[in-house]
C-alpha cells in the first residue's frame, strides 16, 4: 500500500501521488551513480516525512540498487527514520554539562507531559522525542532543541509552557522566560 495516498500501489505499480512524481523527477536529475543514494533518501524523507519500506522499494527500483543496501543506509544513519516523525522534533542534550545540570529531569518531565518515551512520536504526530550527546551550548545547560530553536536553562517546570508555544498542552509561556534562539 502506498504510504502517501493509501492506494494499492506497490513498488511494481505506479502510484499517482504527486510525491512519488516529485521523487522520480529528483532521481532523474541526479547522476546515475550510487553516490546519489543519500541525496535521494534525503529528498524522499523530506517529501514523505519518513522512509517506510514502500518508499525504499520505490527508490530501489528507480535507482537499480538492492533494497537491502538501501535499508542498510537508512538504518545506519541517524538522520533517516522508518517511523513517522512528528511535526516538531524535541531533542534533549545529554552531554555532560546538561546532564549534570538536570537533563535527566527534563527528559522525565517531557515523557510525563507528552506521554511517550525517548525515540517515540506522539499519536497525533505533533512531537517526536529524541536525545543527542552534545549541542555545544554548555553555558546554557540544560538545553533542548525544538526543531531548529534552541532553548537553554530549561527546568521541568518550564516544559508545559514551552510546549504550548508549539501547539501543545496546558498553559502559556512568555518568550523571555528561558533563553530561546537559533545558533
Amino acid at each position: 500500500m502506498c504510504p502517501t495516498c493509501e492506494c494499492q500501489a506497490t513498488c511494481d505499480t505506479a502510484c499517482e501521488s504527486p510525491l512519488y512524481k516529485e521523487l522520480d523527477d529528483f532521481i532523474a536529475s541526479q547522476p546515475k551513480e550510487r553516490d546519489a543514494l543519500i541525496p535521494v533518501l534525503h529528498k524522499a524523507q523530506q517529501l514523505f516525512g519518513f522512509l517506510p519500506l514502500e518508499v525504499q522499494e520505490h527508490v530501489s527500483k528507480a535507482m537499480d540498487i538492492p533494497v537491502s543496501q538501501i535499508l542498510g543506509v537508512v538504518t545506519f544513519y541517524h538522520y533517516f527514520t522508518m517511523q513517522p516523525r512528528g511535526r516538531h522534533t524535541i531533542n534533549v542534550c545529554m552531554g555532560t554539562a546538561c546532564y549534570v545540570r538536570g537533563a535527566k529531569k527534563v527528559v522525565e518531565a517531557l515523557e510525563e507531559e507528552l506521554k511517550i518515551e525517548l525515540g517515540e512520536t506522539t499519536p497525533d504526530r505533533r512531537f517526536s522525542f529524541t536525545s543527542q550527546r552534545c549541542f555545544g551550548a554548555c553555558g546554557l545547560a540544560p538545553v533542548i532543541m525544538i526543531n531548529d530553536d534552541v532553548h537553554g536553562r530549561i527546568t521541568p517546570k518550564k516544559i508545559a509552557k514551552l510546549l504550548k508555544n508549539y501547539g501543545s498542552v496546558k498553559s502559556g509561556m512568555k518568550k523571555d522566560e528561558s533563553f530561546s534562539g537559533v545558533f
